[in-house]
């Protein structure tokens, strides 16, 4: 078992769901903290878990240490993966998710959310996961280590819920990169719900009320 990292936590602490939401490059769990006030589901007993990403040289960024979930080796994010830092964060939301599933909550009530190499990790997590979630919410990201998904994909969640949103004009992620994603998933059988706007690397406000009314939906 990894070491669990810190987290902020908002929401009840007897919650009848959790979601468990990943920070993009850079910066920490606070980070969308400040986007719970808006999703509007204070009456559903929701409890937020943002995890602080461990601090590690980020090949890209110079080598500067920063909060990341993997290296970066290559402007072009899809080459030369690092495979191992992101299997050790996959094993820390396991880890996570285990924590939750502890403390009360049932797989179907536990929803995976992140931004950009938060998003990654999420959709990379859920989709291997071994037990059904409540869904993947997957914002301005990609599927990383696509080459390995077919044997290490999971039966469980083949039908899970996973909500895809990207800027149209994003200068980290490209949209190509993103779509390619979707396309992929597509053919593999999943469902997904694809939603583009016009901002870069972002969250907009059309993508709040649309996050709330598909997050709504998981939890009625």
């Amino acid at each position: 078992m990894s070491q669990l990292p810190e987290c902020v936590e908002v929401g009840p602490a007897e919650a009848q769901s959790s979601i468990l939401w990943l920070h993009g490059l850079g910066a920490d769990g606070h980070d969308f903290e400040p986007l719970v006030p808006e999703l509007g589901l204070d009456d559903l007993s929701v409890r937020f878990v943002f995890p602080h990403a461990p601090v590690l040289p980020v090949t890209v960024n110079g080598g500067m240490p920063m909060r990341a979930w993997y290296d970066i080796r290559s402007p072009q994010i899809q080459q030369d993966e690092d495979s191992d830092g992101i299997r050790a964060s996959q094993m820390m939301l396991e880890d996570l998710i285990r924590r939750e599933r502890e403390r009360g909550i049932d797989s179907r009530q536990l929803i995976l959310a992140g931004f950009s190499q938060g998003g990654a990790i999420a959709l990379h997590t859920g989709l291997r996961h071994s037990q059904p979630l409540g869904g993947i919410l997957a914002l301005s990201t990609y599927l990383p280590l696509v080459d390995t998904f077919e044997q290490e994909r999971a039966p469980a969640n083949q039908t899970v819920p996973v909500f895809m949103a990207h800027g149209k004009s994003d200068p980290i992620v490209p949209l190509w990169l993103a779509d390619d994603s979707r396309h992929y998933l597509e053919q593999a059988g999943y469902s997904i719900d694809w939603h583009t706007y016009a901002m870069q690397h972002q969250v907009a406000l059309g993508e709040i009320s649309d996050i709330s009314r598909w997050l709504k939906l998981r939890f009625q």
